[in-house]
């Protein structure tokens, strides 16, 4: 079985789409599926212009763009997740609210990215490799590897640093910070998932960022746009 993911934000049009699409096209080869949510939508509603120009170039089909509509986050959509990732403390908070059973699954995404990066890639496959065959298994088992190191992570002293800002209906520069949190956060997550669930090999083979460049090429890309 899949791997089940859910994005969460307030709106359903910017941050919480973005990191499903851009999830779902980093993790393409591999099984996750990868939906998303809002805690006050208006269903139906597009992304914004903004995040469909983002999300392009991020080269994410338009296909997949256009089809998105914002929906409501409701226990139907959190029935069954391995993984929840919210934008900000308020949207797990109301996560956790509507399933309990998802405490030890729900993160911000920012918070998840940050205990991962304490965890190697080699540790993550290990983990993975001891569960089996099964994706979600294999998963699960990192996700653990993650978590165990909860208690070992300094917090940030502002737990604001945890929350992806909302640039919805802001300009451009705001976008261009709430990118710069989002999209390493989502690319933290996708390793994360190809590490448990891939050889050693093949994650070698990868093209990591050059040294000391912790940055996409895809956000370099954006802030290479002079809009931002």
């Amino acid at each position: 079985m899949p791997i089940e993911i859910v994005t969460v934000c307030t709106g359903n049009i910017v941050r919480s789409p973005l990191s499903e699409l851009y999830l779902r096209l980093l993790l393409a080869d591999l099984p996750v599926e990868v939906a998303s949510a809002g805690t006050q939508p208006r269903p139906g509603e597009a992304m914004t212009e903004q995040a469909c120009e983002i999300a392009a170039e991020l080269g994410i089909p338009a296909a997949e763009i256009e089809a998105h509509q914002a929906k409501r986050l409701t226990e139907p959509v959190l029935a069954g997740r391995d993984l929840v990732l919210a934008m900000t403390r308020a949207h797990r908070k109301a996560v956790v609210e509507l399933d309990p059973s998802l405490l030890r699954k729900a993160f911000t995404i920012l918070e998840f990215a940050r205990l991962s990066r304490h965890v190697t890639d080699a540790e993550l496959h290990e983990a993975g490799a001891d569960a089996g065959d099964d994706p979600r298994a294999r998963f699960q088992a990192a996700l653990a590897r993650v978590i165990s190191v909860r208690g070992t992570v300094d917090a940030p002293a502002d737990p604001a640093e945890d929350d992806v800002l909302d640039p919805a209906g802001r300009s451009w520069n705001t976008y261009e910070t709430s990118m710069s949190q989002l999209l390493p956060a989502v690319e933290e997550v996708a390793r994360v998932i190809r590490s448990a669930l891939v050889s050693r090999r093949a994650i070698a083979e990868l093209m990591p960022p050059a040294p000391g460049d912790s940055l996409s090429p895809q956000l370099h890309a954006l802030r290479d746009d002079e809009r931002f």
